[in-house]
């Protein structure tokens, strides 16, 4: 069952680009938090995306929040996307899927792993949900306009 407005994000703990444990709730517990989806490391749309959040970065931290971009690449794909692309925030390592599960993220077209948006707040109340596979700026537009609102 997917997660939806007024959930409670489901906690869990996933291996960062940096190698370190990362709890969902210990980010939540200090900020709100856009966790976003992705399909894999690398590729156009996800490259686009992940850029547009690293361009968009400082607004997100001026709003006081943190971003978290989660997909099924190992912790050392996740280095090297980090890397050579100049990401600022963490990428978390979900090779088995359980937490994109656990989210209920769906897939498109029923072969690629979906992309969705969740803006979650300091209590862990999920706030928004943007889930499109194409409008890869609309993910950190829709983010920044709904931590606007929570202001």
């Amino acid at each position: 069952m997917a997660v939806k407005v007024g959930d409670s994000a489901p906690d869990f703990t996933l291996k960062s680009n940096k190698g370190k444990a990362v709890k969902l709730q210990s980010l939540y517990k200090r900020k709100p938090v856009v966790l976003y989806f992705y399909p894999k490391d690398d590729t156009p749309g996800c490259t686009k995306e992940a850029c547009g959040f690293r361009d968009s970065y400082e607004v997100f931290q001026k709003l006081g929040a943190e971003v978290v971009g989660i997909s099924s690449d190992s912790v050392d794909s996740h280095k090297e996307f980090a890397t050579s692309n100049n990401l600022p925030f963490q990428l978390l390592s979900d090779e088995d899927d359980q937490v994109r599960k656990l989210y209920g993220v769906p897939s498109t077209l029923g072969i690629l792993p979906g992309r969705v948006t969740y803006i979650i707040d300091k209590k862990g109340i999920v706030q928004k949900v943007f889930n499109s596979q194409l409008n890869v700026n609309g993910h950190i537009k829709t983010a920044i306009k709904t931590l606007e609102e929570l202001q």
